[in-house]
């Protein structure tokens, strides 16, 4: 370290921005620094004094023309760290953080990377605030050893490394939705589908990042800064589950839980080279998933390979009382079709797909779809050809109206989900106000971001009397008719391929400022939530740029087994699955 150890230099130079100023860097042809931050305190240094230093190093390696990113001790309270987080904000540092991770094999090794980093907590302590480690001294982990020195039977995830996404609760883990409004809320118990999936034996290791309260199509919503794309750090990894698809695309865990209310799932799965599912509405238990929009939200599973996805659905999938919404007949084998032929006699293991019927809607391949998106679409569907099924046209031509009304209906519901986010019982409260009026305002206002002020806004004004009719009304009318589309085109075929996204992941900010291209990017899966049909998304190629593409299969209602089923053999035919973000990095 030629800038030394704080008050203890080792080098020339007493400070990091006395290195800064020489020109030492530039004129070694350094690129990118880093500069030094401590969610979690210094040793011998003052948090205010931190602070400046900072703020003073920020500047100065801001004025070397270098690019900059602030990296940090080893870190284990996410507490601290999203407290930290959001100081950087308010201090205006908006670098890319690098947080500090360890993936300690024994307490041991733990509790001495925390005395390293000046972190004085009880080895039990620690284990407790650590996201990361959350049930190692908790009940799953111990559990599952248990069974197995036992000789018992373990469920088919035991030991796997689960991340979930931020918005379903885990009881005794910080969920925050990426919002300011809930930034320290813990919750009291465990959603449905968490506690399934530590019943199969997974470990939940970690909460992922997204877009707040899952209302966007970048993962720049959050109020802990966007997620990067592992595959190229300048762009986005899609949402709003970014933080689930990029843990499984940099390899920080296997699989990962997502939700999807127009293609939040399918989405970021297709911009990080993933293979993700939105199950049938109704498949994944509700309870414990913080509502966006009540009749548009599905829980689903995200992993590198659709038969990691059909365990991890599997796992998810079951019928909750205590959720109204929860179909009788969830909980089936996801994966029972995987190896299988899709007719039931075919002894031809070149054409396993043989009697499959593939609907192309000509709506998907119009105009706005880019040439590359295009060109590895069709490439798949050749693929699947040569594998026995069959092409055939189908038309969906209420495609362009599902933008317009789900941006009716979903942020109706929103405004009607999110106004018990009201600074009285939990979440974020104003710090001054007058009456009771002044502290909903100002609690609301400071804690929702832009995009979910703007969507519940929006929705207030079509849930407005004079405007219900014409518009609420209207948009209900029409998505019975989308949904009829799709069971039209079900009639002359089994499956409708097509793309996830018009394009593939675009660079950070780019559209940020424009709300209606955002919106417009998620044209080709919002119409399946209007539908309440299942949909997935599979890795089918990359664009010049060596940034993933991914195609979309919809099927009908309870057909989840199939559509894993066509996936998984096309993957057994492709290597588009296989492929890592470290090869381009």
């Amino acid at each position: 370290m030629i800038a030394g150890d704080c008050d203890r230099p080792k080098g020339p130079f007493a400070s990091a921005i006395e290195l800064f100023e020489s020109g030492l860097l530039q004129r070694n042809g350094i690129s990118e620094v880093g500069i030094a931050g401590y969610p979690e305190g210094h040793p011998r240094i003052a948090q205010d004094v931190l602070d400046r230093a900072l703020v003073a190093k920020s500047e100065a390696a801001e004025q070397t023309g270098l690019a900059v990113h602030v990296v940090t001790q080893f870190a284990f309270d996410v507490s601290t760290i999203t407290t930290w987080l959001m100081r950087l904000r308010d201090l205006g540092i908006e670098h890319p953080v690098r947080i500090g991770m360890a993936g300690p094999t024994s307490l041991s090794t733990l509790l001495r990377y925390a005395q390293r980093c000046g972190v004085r907590a009880s080895a039990q302590g620690l284990m407790r605030q650590t996201g990361l480690v959350k049930h190692l001294l908790g009940t799953s982990a111990p559990l599952q050893d248990a069974k197995r020195k036992a000789g018992q039977p373990l469920g088919k995830l035991a030991g796997v490394p689960v991340a979930v996404k931020d918005v379903i609760l885990t009881k005794g883990l910080r969920t925050t939705c990426a919002s300011k409004l809930l930034a320290n809320y813990i919750p009291p118990y465990d959603a449905t589908a968490v506690i399934r999936l530590e019943q199969a034996g997974g470990i939940i290791i970690g909460k992922a990042n997204c877009d707040e309260f899952a209302m966007g199509s970048s993962n720049e919503n959050s109020a802990f800064g966007p997620v990067l794309n592992p595959w190229n750090d300048a762009h986005v990894a899609g949402g709003s589950s970014g933080g689930s698809a990029a843990a499984v695309a940099a390899g920080l865990a296997p699989i990962a839980t997502g939700t999807d209310t127009g293609g939040s799932i399918r989405q970021p799965a297709a911009f990080c080279g993933l293979t993700g599912i939105k199950p049938t509405y109704g498949r994944v238990s509700r309870y414990g998933m913080i509502a966006y929009a009540s009749s548009l939200d599905q829980a689903g599973p995200m992993g590198k390979t659709a038969e990691d996805c059909a365990l991890l659905l599997t796992a998810m999938s079951s019928h909750d009382p205590r959720d109204s919404t929860s179909l009788s007949d969830s909980g089936e084998d996801y994966g029972r079709y995987l190896n299988q032929a899709w007719q039931e006699g075919n002894a031809n293991p070149a054409k396993p797909l043989a009697g499959l019927r593939v609907g192309l809607p000509k709506e998907f391949f119009a105009q706005g779809l880019a040439a590359d998106v295009a060109k590895a679409v069709n490439d798949a569907a050749k693929l699947l050809e040569n594998l026995g099924a069959t092409l055939v046209e189908v038309s969906l031509p209420k495609t362009k109206l599902s933008i317009p009304v789900y941006y009716v209906l979903a942020p109706a519901e929103a405004s009607s989900n999110l106004s018990r986010f009201d600074g009285v019982r939990y979440g974020h409260r104003a710090s001054e106000y007058k009456d009771l009026g002044d502290m909903y305002q100002k609690s609301r206002t400071e804690g929702f971001g832009a995009e979910v002020r703007r969507r519940i806004l929006i929705g207030t004004y079509v849930l407005c009397h004079g405007y219900y009719d014409a518009y609420y009304l209207q948009a209900q009318k029409i998505r019975r008719i989308i949904a009829s589309d799709f069971q039209a085109a079900f009639k002359v075929c089994d499956v409708i391929l097509g793309p996830v996204a018009p394009d593939v992941a675009w660079r950070l900010g780019e559209k940020s400022k424009d709300p209606v291209q955002m919106y417009l990017e998620d044209i080709y899966t919002l119409s399946t939530n209007l539908a309440g049909l299942p949909a997935m998304s599979a890795p089918c190629g990359f664009n010049a740029n060596n940034l993933p593409i991914g195609m979309q299969l919809i099927g009908n209602y309870f057909s989840e087994a199939r559509l894993l089923q066509i996936a998984h053999q096309y993957q057994q035919a492709s290597d588009w699955h296989l492929r890592q973000a470290s090869e381009v990095a």
